[in-house]
């Protein structure tokens, strides 16, 4: 079954070989593509059905954020992460994000295929043993310290955490782009990215669970970073 698809990754000879390899196998690829700021955009001009998105470092603040616009403003594309081995939160901040798989970027081309057929028919598309190995941590509760604000306060970028921060302070939309220099579009966005990280429908929701899991102290001084 042909799937639509682009492939966009930051190493263009990698980009290149996998799209070669789906073509191979009746596959329409649109683009091979390693932009550096316009994987969004290129994405969204496209329209495929499925975009294989490619990072080398799937934990970095910010990487998900062109799979956010993308599900903003074209939402039937289906994203594919193609990654690391990631920690949880890597995991978890791609699918907040909006992706709908994430694949080990060793994956074989079969491996690929199926989750790019799953992603473009609505399932999740991540294969089971990659979610033993990067969830481990998480089962096992001496691992790590249950500590809920540090888990959420990990999944927010700097200026996340300063927009949560003027959330709970009561700010609107118009104080938050004013105080932060940035449009209210803008500034809504970042709204609307913290609700979705956070799992909450409302802005007081959202200042509720900050308060409650003591986030809003820990991150303190890491407002307007």
């Amino acid at each position: 079954m042909s799937v639509r698809l682009m492939v966009v990754d930051d190493h263009r000879l990698l980009a290149e070989a996998l799209a070669s390899a789906l073509k191979l196998r009746g596959h329409r690829v649109l683009a091979a593509a390693a932009p550096s700021g316009g994987a969004a955009e290129l994405v969204i001009s496209r329209a495929p059905e499925v975009c294989l998105l490619g990072t080398a470092t799937p934990a970095e603040p910010g990487v998900f954020d062109p799979v956010v616009r993308i599900k903003r403003e074209k939402p039937q594309i289906a994203v594919v992460v193609l990654g690391p081995v990631p920690s949880p939160r890597g995991i978890a901040s791609a699918f907040a994000a909006g992706a709908s798989g994430y694949v080990r970027h060793d994956e074989r081309i079969e491996g690929v295929e199926r989750a790019m057929v799953k992603a473009r028919a609505g399932e999740a598309a991540v294969a089971p043993q990659l979610l033993t190995q990067s969830f481990a941590e998480l089962l096992n509760p001496a691992a790590e310290p249950d500590d809920e604000g540090a888990r959420l306060l990990q999944m927010l970028t700097p200026r996340e955490v300063e927009v949560l921060v003027r959330v709970a302070e009561g700010e609107d939309t118009r104080l938050i782009a004013a105080g932060m220099g940035i449009a209210p579009s803008t500034a809504r966005t970042h709204v609307q990215r913290v609700l979705m990280k956070l799992g909450v429908g409302s802005r007081l929701e959202a200042a509720a669970l900050a308060a409650r899991t003591g986030l809003l102290e820990r991150a303190g001084g890491g407002a307007g970073a």
